[in-house]
């Protein structure tokens, strides 16, 4: 999943892109308002962890323009802004979630993968495939009754493909996910990531269509 952060706080800032990239998300880091409204613009992300405070435009400003552009990303707002009048605003203003500072960085992960499985149409964070179960929560999987050892970009392959079987994606369209903002992108990363799967759940599982992308049937 690839996030765009939206904090002027270097420290901050960087502790929560730091926390994130472990947590296996790709994340893109901006410092104030008009650089979120260039960065959402492209489309790319799934969530927005959005300051309020921001230096060229206030976060409330930002947040409010994209709903009126129908902008849907979902968006949580991180702020210490902790009066409940402001926590109103926030979200009659769009805001998918509010969380105050201080906060603590495993909330932050599980508020947004909550939002991450609404946003996709599931309550449930486990994943079942077949004889594969995947928890997005919790970053593990089981295949045939054994845990299975996954690292965190494999695991964040896998999870894009299984969130839609018979979709077919990209190599860009992975390498987004599994990416953020300067961060090296080796020419053949997504096609070593795939292999380690296949080795793991078998030849079969994950199907190339060849110059479009890669895709996990639909279950019959």
């Amino acid at each position: 999943m690839r996030l765009l952060l939206v904090e002027d706080d270097p420290m901050i800032g960087e502790g929560i892109r730091k926390g994130l990239r472990q947590d296996g998300f790709a994340v893109d880091w901006v410092r104030d308002g008009q650089a979120a409204e260039l960065a959402v613009a492209n489309d790319v992300y799934d969530l927005v962890v959005l300051d309020l405070g921001l230096p060229r435009k206030d976060g409330l400003e930002v947040l409010a323009g994209l709903r009126r552009k129908g902008n849907s990303v979902p968006v949580l707002v991180l702020t210490a802004r902790d009066a409940v009048p402001d926590r109103i605003k926030g979200l009659n203003s769009g805001a998918d979630d509010y969380v105050v500072k201080p906060f603590d960085l495993d909330e932050l992960g599980a508020r947004i993968r909550a939002l991450l499985r609404r946003r996709a149409g599931r309550a449930d964070p486990v994943i079942e495939y077949g004889e594969l179960t995947v928890n997005a929560s919790t970053h593990q999987a089981m295949f045939h009754g054994q845990d299975l050892a996954l690292s965190a970009r494999e695991f964040a392959v896998l999870e894009a493909l299984l969130e839609r079987p018979g979709a077919i994606l990209s190599r860009a369209q992975l390498e987004e996910r599994l990416y953020g903002w300067g961060e090296e992108v080796e020419s053949n990363a997504v096609e070593v990531y795939v292999h380690s799967l296949r080795r793991k759940l078998g030849a079969d599982f994950i199907r190339n269509v060849r110059g479009v992308g890669y895709m996990i049937p639909k279950r019959p």
